[in-house]
């Protein structure tokens, strides 16, 4: 597998990246097959960036989740660092004084294939800036680790008046795409030129790659994007891992294993993992345990709850089982349970819980009492039109 930038010194675009002012937006795991990270394979390559632009975390990835990133200087070559994680959200795209100083943008970032995983739009925000300055991109893809067969798709597009930063367009929460297939896809439904033109949008494609393989499937390693997304099997969770977020449980940052370990100061572990298997969803076993968050919910407390062990990847519906997970939690302790109020990913009126979810739906179910399983296979239910947009987005990348 060659992911975009293993193509990059083979690339007829090589000469013009020498020869023009660039910027680069990348993250620690923007890295090629031997893990030399992109500064270090650009000055290989003899190009210099002028700019280099990090996403939430960081170009060094070193920030928690919705930390406030400053704009820094890069040590070793003098290069600006602009943060597009600031405190506003118009801090989420570049600035027209950073774009007047870069004639082409350079992406490449890593994603795990959920629409909250906020890399994506930070690259079509930057595609959208830098359109509207002149400023061609290059966007350099790499596979999704949880493969892209239409039938692991999960959870319908976001009701009307649900869109934020943590799915700025309608897309369902386990896509099965690419950055560059996502990217392209609104480049061209917006009007972007796609392809090696003066001003618009080129991709370059991953090769020798099965688009339905795993990262476990990978030749190479799975390399951490964020703090708390350090292995494949993290990724694997994820997509209904991240829904904890909306609520008052830890999603076990300040663990080991963050996003597998699910729990707080009240719950009961044992009866948690009895109901989960009662439910008969496929492709893990729910392990009752005990933990101490070091940062974050619950920061110090020994917590009851689980750990989310997947046996079968290719079954396992993370989306679904996440869902009855905190269903089951607000029923055993209602009293205790609570979904986030607080601001979340700069939007400050609607519940964190119905931004990831996608609408208010599942929550209002949850609090009501209603059956866990059904929640479940409610939210986790594929939009029937995905794999359409899927093909839709594949031919765009074609015509990059």
């Amino acid at each position: 597998m060659h992911v975009g930038l293993d193509r990059l010194p083979d690339l007829p675009q090589l000469q013009r990246l020498r020869s023009t002012r660039l910027g680069v937006l990348a993250h620690p795991a923007s890295v090629d097959r031997e893990l030399t990270h992109i500064a270090f394979v650009l000055e290989r390559l003899g190009v210099r960036p002028r700019l280099f632009f990090g996403p939430e975390h960081g170009y060094g990835g070193e920030a928690q989740d919705m930390a406030t990133v400053m704009s820094s200087v890069d040590a070793r070559s003098g290069a600006g660092i602009v943060s597009l994680y600031g405190d506003s959200f118009e801090d989420l795209s570049p600035s027209a004084a950073d774009l007047a100083q870069i004639d082409v943008l350079l992406i490449d970032l890593a994603d795990v294939g959920a629409r909250y995983y906020t890399f994506v739009w930070t690259a079509l925000l930057a595609l959208r800036a830098a359109h509207a300055a002149g400023v061609h991109v290059v966007l350099l893809d790499r596979p999704n680790p949880l493969g892209g067969a239409a039938e692991s798709v999960e959870g319908a597009t976001q009701a009307p008046g649900f869109l934020s930063f943590v799915g700025l367009e309608p897309v369902p929460i386990r896509h099965s795409l690419t950055v560059g297939e996502l990217v392209a896809l609104f480049a061209r439904r917006e009007g972007i030129p796609l392809g090696d033109v003066a001003c618009g949008l080129q991709v370059v494609a991953v090769e020798g790659h099965r688009r339905e393989a795993l990262a476990s499937g990978w030749d190479r390693p799975f390399v951490l994007p964020s703090p708390n997304m350090p292995t494949a099997d993290t990724a694997l969770v994820y997509p209904g891992g991240c829904l904890l977020e909306g609520t008052n449980l830890s999603e076990g940052r300040g663990t080991t294993r963050p996003f597998e370990i699910v729990g707080a100061p009240w719950l009961d572990g044992r009866d948690l993992a009895a109901r989960l298997a009662s439910t008969a969803l496929p492709g893990f076993v729910a392990r009752p345990l005990t933990f101490r968050p070091t940062f974050q919910k619950h920061a110090g407390k020994i917590c009851g709850g689980v750990q989310i062990h997947v046996t079968d990847p290719r079954a396992f519906r993370p989306v679904a089982t996440y869902v009855a997970l905190i269903a089951f939690a607000c029923r055993q302790q209602p009293e205790q349970f609570r979904f986030r109020t607080e601001r979340y990913e700069y939007v400050d009126t609607i519940p964190a819980f119905d931004l990831l979810t996608g609408s208010a739906a599942a929550r209002l179910a949850i609090a009501a009492g209603e059956d866990p399983l059904a929640i479940a296979m409610d939210v986790s239910r594929a939009d029937p039109a995905w794999p359409e947009v899927m093909r839709e987005a594949q031919a765009a990348v074609s015509a990059c």
